[in-house]
């Protein structure tokens, strides 16, 4: 089955998250020892796919327009009206935990390098072994995640079976005009500039900054269409 991995992906987050949820009543101060823990592991992952940038001028290119984009249509916005709708709609008691877990669960699960590679190998080789290795990883990361955000990670393991399964559709059509060597320097700049984002998203759960990481998602898409636009130069 082409979407195998997709959805196990998807089954691994939400089933990591249910169990995750047993321990949200767990005392407040073990609750914030975990966060700073994921927080650390988060931006120690970051600075793993940044350091591997093979062009980190076109990492910071990338992420200056995809934020301006995000920061224009306000998507971190819209992203957090649908966190609410579902708080309101499923009644979550954590209010805010909602719109906070779907944002960061959205971002860690889907900016890595592995989702894209793992989508192209499915697609064009139908093999999902590396989606399945990334599922496993995603379970671990949902049930410590879900101890801090709530049911909101939960439900961001709809946009990264969609979001996957996009790459499984597309990974033969896109290997019919892009050559091989542009698709893996693709591959590459989208770890780099995931990895900023990952950064960010430590750094936030640290209580260090602020930033508004639900506007920096363009910059994984534009940092793809730069790679693609220079290989014609």
């Amino acid at each position: 089955m082409i979407f195998a991995g997709a959805l196990a992906n998807s089954l691994a987050i939400i089933i990591g998250g249910a169990l995750g949820m047993i321990f949200t009543f767990i005392p407040e101060h073990i609750k914030d020892a975990i966060m700073k823990i994921q927080g650390l592991f988060i931006i120690t992952m970051g600075i793993q796919m940044v350091v591997g940038a093979t062009d980190i001028l076109t990492t910071l290119i990338s992420l200056i327009i995809g934020v301006v984009i995000g920061e224009v249509v306000k998507l971190e916005e819209l992203l957090n009206r649908f966190g609410h709708l579902m708080e309101v709609r499923l009644g979550d008691k954590h209010g805010g935990n909602i719109s906070q877990g779907l944002i960061s669960g959205m971002l860690i699960f889907i900016v890595g390098a592995m989702g894209i590679v793992g989508g192209l190998d499915a697609g064009l080789q139908g093999s999902n072994d590396v989606l399945y290795t990334k599922a496993t990883m995603d379970f671990f990361i949902a049930l410590v995640m879900t101890t801090a955000y709530g049911r909101g990670v939960i439900l961001s393991s709809i946009p990264t079976f969609f979001y996957i399964a996009a790459i499984i559709i597309s990974a033969r059509q896109i290997a019919n005009f892009i050559p091989a060597d542009v698709l893996d320097t693709m591959v590459d700049q989208v770890s780099a500039t995931g990895g900023v984002i990952l950064l960010a998203i430590g750094l936030n759960m640290l209580n260090v900054t602020h930033m508004r990481v639900g506007n920096m998602i363009p910059a994984i898409f534009i940092g793809m269409f730069i790679v693609w636009l220079l290989s014609f130069f």
